[in-house]
């Protein structure tokens, strides 16, 4: 007789971005408990986890082929607006949700979840965390993820910190769980490859200003020149018109059309585990790939040329091992990482990544095995930030009690093929305002 099935678990993930919708399906993924110890011993076979995705339509919705390049399927995937997910919640049932959202996003899907739960007692369990490194806003991202059954940390350090925050303004702490990034993985590095291969990691909105971008294009095509048997590689994250989690205004792409590169030189799209698997060097300001790159043992920089400061994110690398300048890239320096720094990081190197998500996927199935969730709780309310909490709610069309306002688009029926048409249009308008129409008046102003 074929072996009985349990009923898969239903996983539902609400993001902003593309980067926030690759950490939030891989988050996912690796949080799905395992099959019990009775249905082991019943033989029973465990399905496969339904994974339905969730993008909140807005500036950084991302493209067909910006979710193509993440790798991660899901069983369905749509746009919707806060107002039109919350709908949703109310009338499907899942297991899990994963809210990978900006912090205004999460505490307001927090509010409106509450509000559309409250005669529930079977809800989700709900989920949140960041997708990278937390170098600024600490206390105010976390307070506005709190209430959430799991907010993730992504390493022993950020566990620390975050418990830190919320024992700080007396919040309870217990949802804190370590775990460690969703993306890392994939081979080992073993040596140099032919061509030795240098990838500059570019990143949306940092280094800002065209002074700043345009040093660090010149000194990487100043790298190829000097390095004619090497591979110089610009890893870029869009392309033009594209939206990634920052906004773009000075793409790499529209800079690098006015040098003369050597052939040596080229700019790159594409999943950066992929890239990193012909990679002998990894050059970065401050992006989340340094990570990626040292738990793969790449050799990796963080470039102190702009200086080591809080407004780039490389502050968070001292002590790494891996801060280091385009003079010393030139004349072959090779930075070796400080251990004890990687071991804190949640970059796990040493092999014990494998494990880093077993407390998550633990307490989840506590929570699921409970015969009812309590209330999601989070720490603002109308009480305690009428300053401050009406407006996050606000800006998706929220009342303070989480319920939708008055005139909120959508709010109980699926968006028509015209109001799809407009919103597209506007999408449009709106990145090429960010990105051709917001710089030419900059400059006119500086004339």
């Amino acid at each position: 007789m074929p072996a009985s099935t349990t009923k898969p678990i239903r996983i539902a993930v609400l993001a902003d971005s593309d980067t926030r919708w690759k950490w939030g399906a891989l988050t996912a993924d690796r949080i799905v408990p395992a099959p019990s110890a009775e249905a082991v011993t019943a033989d029973a076979a465990q399905a496969a986890p339904v994974l339905d995705g969730f993008l909140l339509r807005g500036r950084a919705t991302p493209t067909p082929r910006q979710l193509a390049e993440v790798g991660v399927r899901a069983d369905s995937l749509r746009e919707v607006t806060a107002v039109e997910f919350l709908r949703t919640m109310a009338q499907e049932s899942y297991d899990v949700l994963v809210l990978a959202l900006v912090g205004g996003g999460v505490q307001a899907m927090l509010h409106g979840l509450k509000r559309v739960w409250e005669d529930r007692a079977d809800r989700p369990v709900v989920v949140t965390g960041y997708v990278g490194v937390v170098y600024e806003k600490l206390a105010d991202g976390l307070l506005l993820r709190h209430g959430a059954d799991l907010v993730l940390a992504n390493s022993r350090q950020d566990a620390e910190r975050f418990r830190a925050v919320y024992d700080g303004v007396g919040a309870d702490s217990s949802a804190v769980t370590e775990v460690a990034l969703p993306f890392l993985g994939g081979a080992p590095y073993e040596g140099e490859h032919d061509p030795y291969t240098v990838v500059f990691a570019a990143q949306p909105s940092v280094p800002d200003s065209r002074k700043d971008r345009t040093y660090l294009l010149d000194r990487l095509v100043r790298h190829a020149r000097l390095h004619p048997e090497r591979e110089v590689l610009l890893k870029l994250r869009s392309k033009p018109g594209e939206h990634t989690t920052h906004i773009e205004e000075l793409p790499y792409q529209k800079l690098a059309q006015k040098l003369d590169p050597p052939p040596n030189f080229r700019l790159v799209y594409g999943n950066m585990g992929e890239v990193l698997d012909r990679t002998d060097l990894l050059v970065t300001v401050s992006s989340t790939a340094a990570l990626e790159s040292l738990h793969r043992r790449v050799p990796t920089v963080v470039l102190t040329d702009l200086g080591i400061r809080e407004a780039l994110g490389n502050h968070h690398f001292v002590g790494s091992g891996c801060l280091a300048s385009w003079d010393q890239l030139d004349a072959g320096h090779r930075p070796v990482p400080d251990p004890g720094w990687v071991a804190r990081q949640g970059v796990e190197a040493d092999g014990e990544y494998a494990t880093a998500f077993d407390a998550a996927r633990e307490r989840i199935a506590k929570l699921l095995a409970a015969d009812a969730l309590p209330p999601l709780t989070p720490y603002y309310t109308p009480a305690t930030a009428p300053g401050y909490l009406p407006g996050i709610l606000a800006r998706h069309h929220l009342g303070p009690d989480g319920t939708p306002l008055p005139g909120a688009p959508a709010h109980d029926k699926d968006p028509g093929p015209v109001r799809q048409m407009v919103r597209r249009a506007a999408r449009g308008a709106y990145r090429h305002g960010v990105q051709r129409v917001a710089p030419a008046i900059r400059r006119m102003g500086e004339l």
